[in-house]
């Protein structure tokens, strides 16, 4: 572990990868990801592709919706086997405890007055059931979770405006950073990695960067909180909290435990703002992934991941933006950033997040490293294999950067002369990698009504 207040050296060497699996569970339909995708009874084959990816190290879901069906009676048998498998192959977990919406029906949902006890009942029970554990997240994107059950109405509760945001933060943040204290302590040789969405937002007129402003630091309020770093009552968001009212107890909490810090990062993170809420997710103007990963860096010195990263296209289309995204992190390591992993997240296509989820349909989502066909088998393609390259050492300035066709062509224009100094080359002719006729565009549409 790194003491705190250390800045420690960036590690020498590639970068290493870390795989990982979409396994949000959907409470309406009770039902989860990874049992779409069929993961659940594809684990072996899903793992053997991993590690011949050259990848050991993963980010992987203990499903405490399915693990702890009764309150206080635990069914580890799915979790045993895999976490065995694991141990035995040599992969390192990272587990993941609370992906977003992922908690038993019986707790209710995240505004229930006993969400906390009954997370940490399951924490600690985790930490005895499993001492060996590498690395843990407590709670995967806490800002987006609260932004989407609490403030956009999206997912349950469905609450609605600053207030509903407020309502859940307060309710379940005190929980995650007492689950951090306590992991610290029941698992002293394991990593806590947080991850959270790694946000940028611009402007274009004077109303929106009031907005942005306020939005740049909506940001880091959570994890600042987390870590115990001081907060200014005059910092535009808490302004935002204290006006609405109740965020005292937010704002006051007990800080937490922090080893690694993970930065999700998609091309819809970054917004531009033409005023209070009207703006877009597809920034004509973006700052370069090394610039923002150094902003994080600068602001916490906690050693980084970048936890998350897809894009929603063609097989091609997802090697190039693999390209430029582990170029960037490259970048940023050589400007002296402790950056000490790369996640595309996730290995194999997930399913449903066209719909944000609220839908359970089965809908492949095209952004896996291996693609999903109509069976659900596991298919291979420019990007898997740029994938494994690159895992297995390769720079970025030797993996092929592929034309973007429509619709990633035009999300991407702003990213462009982040790339100018490349040879494209086309994408492979014909080349198969989706359950559908051609990726859409629906997720990142739908990204952009909510702010």
């Amino acid at each position: 572990m790194i003491a705190e207040g250390a800045a420690p050296a960036p590690r020498p060497g590639p970068i290493p990868f870390i795989g990982a699996f979409e396994s949000t569970y959907q409470p309406p339909h009770d039902r989860d990801v990874l049992e779409t995708t069929e993961h659940v009874t594809r684990w072996r084959e899903d793992l053997a592709l991993l590690a011949a990816s050259h990848v050991e190290t993963l980010r992987y879901p203990l499903r405490w919706h399915r693990i702890e069906p009764e309150p206080g009676h635990f069914d580890w048998r799915y979790s045993d086997e895999v976490l065995g498998t694991m141990a035995e192959q040599g992969l390192a977990p990272i587990v993941d405890l609370l992906h977003h919406t992922s908690y038993p029906l019986w707790v209710g949902d995240l505004a229930s007055p006993g969400f906390g006890s009954a997370f940490l009942r399951f924490v600690e029970a985790v930490a005895r059931r499993y001492p060996w554990l590498p690395g843990y997240t407590v709670c995967n994107e806490p800002f987006t979770t609260f932004l989407l059950c609490g403030q956009e109405g999206v997912w349950p509760p469905h609450l609605r405006g600053l207030s509903g945001f407020v309502r859940l933060a307060t309710n379940v943040f005190p929980a995650l950073t007492a689950a951090s204290r306590a992991l610290s302590d029941l698992l002293p040789d394991a990593d806590h990695v947080h991850v959270e969405a790694g946000e940028r937002h611009t402007w274009s007129s004077p109303a929106g960067e009031e907005f942005a402003a306020m939005t740049n630091d909506r940001r880091f309020l959570l994890t600042d909180l987390l870590v115990g770093r001081p907060v200014d009552p005059g910092r535009p968001f808490v302004q935002e909290l204290l006006r609405v009212g109740g965020a005292e107890d937010l704002l006051t909490v007990e800080p937490g435990h922090v080893d690694v810090l993970g930065i999700d990062y998609y091309a819809h993170n970054q917004w531009h703002w033409d005023g209070p809420g009207v703006g877009t997710n597809s920034s004509p103007v973006p700052v370069p992934l090394a610039e923002l990963i150094g902003e994080y860096w600068e602001r916490y010195r906690l050693p980084c991941i970048l936890g998350e990263t897809n894009i929603r296209g063609f097989a091609a289309d997802r090697a190039t933006w693999l390209k430029y995204t582990l170029e960037q992190c490259e970048v940023a390591r050589r400007a002296g950033v402790a950056l000490e992993g790369y996640c595309w997240f996730p290995f194999i296509d997930s399913a449903d997040w066209a719909s944000l989820l609220c839908e359970c349909v089965g809908a492949i989502d095209p952004v896996g490293v291996f693609w999903l066909d109509e069976h659900l088998d596991r298919r291979p393609s420019s990007m898997s294999a740029a994938y494994a390259a690159a895992a297995a050492g390769t720079p970025a300035c030797d993996l092929p950067a592929y034309h973007l066709r429509r619709p990633v062509s035009d999300w991407l224009q702003g990213w462009l002369p982040h790339m100018a100094h490349w040879e494209w080359r086309p994408p492979p002719p014909a080349e198969r990698c989706s359950s559908q006729d051609q990726p859409d565009s629906r997720i990142e549409l739908r990204n952009s009504d909510v702010i």
